[in-house]
């Protein structure tokens, strides 16, 4: 994680619930954000994250449960007096004001010194690299620079913490991966407590110091990036986090760390890390397509035939129809022969796939 001058907690979410009539918006969630920490709330739609967001923002009320900033309790303080900064999807830039009058904008509402200001916006507006932008309208400027001046901005003011509402979500892929690098640096350089929403799972990784997965209105898991693609507690959290391949097995028992099973169709005894050890009888294997392998002579494996073949520059995809009627999709250097309609067997190391509930 970015380090910090600070220390401890600076958002906590308290047993904080949210209902909008007859629909269950947010579960009772009890949450904690470290000071200097970038969190991103990743989910699909209607998993409740933006909810979440706008109960920190102070736009929403809870239902139940406490926000507390520090110390402080601020489930009922308006959004002006939470000192938070927004950075949102449209930007929500002035089109009439340029960028450094854009960028000044709340320095002046809170009645800042002028020189105060002046020198403000300039350090803002270098940090972001935009250092010279100042006197520029808003529409000569690109879609990433605009996101960077909204980023300025919020930061400008100095608020206690950042909040970003799918930030990135008007860009085009590639400025999107660029601008995505470009806030990860400027968090690393100067660490502010941040939590920002997405449904791109790029997008959280790349960014995050940790990440909060959300579905219907829970958290399923929250932990690093890493964490969270090594050792997912669910399918969901497999399936949403990352590319997998999920197949249906039979626990059979566990031993040392490692759990042995049957797959449904195939001959043979199986084994894989255990990932969740209270698991029994019918469960879930899961298997990155990058940690499937073609077994060699000798080697056991599943059975199965190349059924496409898809080119990916540095690697290659392949789907293959296993034998026992299931499908696998495997990642590999493209140098690998295997080609349409070829015969392969498909293993993987114990330590390579987890076992989960389903």
């Amino acid at each position: 994680m970015a380090k910090s001058a600070e220390s401890g907690v600076q958002v906590s979410f308290r047993n904080v619930g949210k209902d909008f009539g007859s629909v269950r918006a947010l579960d009772p969630i009890s949450l904690d954000i470290r000071s200097g920490e970038f969190l991103t709330l990743l989910g699909p739609s209607g998993s409740g994250k933006t909810t979440l967001l706008n109960i920190a923002a102070g736009f929403l009320s809870p239902d139940t449960g406490q926000v507390l900033l520090g110390e402080r309790d601020v489930t009922h303080v308006p959004p002006r007096d939470r000192n938070i900064g927004m950075v949102f999807q449209n930007y929500a830039l002035f089109p009439n004001l340029n960028v450094g009058e854009n960028v000044a904008y709340g320095l002046k509402v809170r009645k800042y010194p002028k020189a105060q200001v002046e020198a403000l916006v300039t350090k803002a507006l270098n940090m972001v690299q935009l250092g010279g932008y100042a006197g520029r309208a808003i529409q000569q400027l690109s879609g990433g620079q605009q996101q960077r001046v909204a980023l300025a901005r919020a930061m400008v003011i100095q608020p206690d913490v950042l909040l970003m509402d799918e930030p990135l979500g008007a860009l085009d892929r590639q400025l999107r991966k660029h601008v995505q690098l470009e806030i990860r640096r400027l968090h690393l350089a100067a660490p502010r407590t941040t939590i920002s929403v997405t449904h791109d799972q790029e997008e959280a990784m790349v960014m995050s110091d940790r990440v909060a997965i959300m579905s219907q209105g829970r958290i399923e898991q929250i932990g690093t990036p890493h964490e969270l693609y090594a050792t997912p507690k669910n399918t969901f959290v497999a399936r949403f986090l990352g590319e997998s391949n999920i197949l249906p097995v039979f626990v059979l028992g566990e031993k040392d760390g490692q759990i042995s099973f049957t797959i449904d169709g195939s001959d043979g005894v199986w084994s894989a890390s255990a990932g969740n050890t209270s698991v029994t009888g019918a469960a879930s294997l899961l298997v990155r397509p990058e940690r499937l392998q073609i077994a060699e002579r000798g080697q056991p494996g599943l059975a199965g035939r190349v059924a496409e073949v898809v080119y990916l520059g540095e690697l290659t995809a392949r789907r293959v129809t296993l034998d026992c009627g299931k499908e696998l999709w495997m990642r590999s250097m493209s140098a690998s022969p295997a080609d349409v309609g070829d015969r392969i067997e498909v293993r993987w190391r114990g330590a390579d796939a987890r076992v989960l509930s389903s």
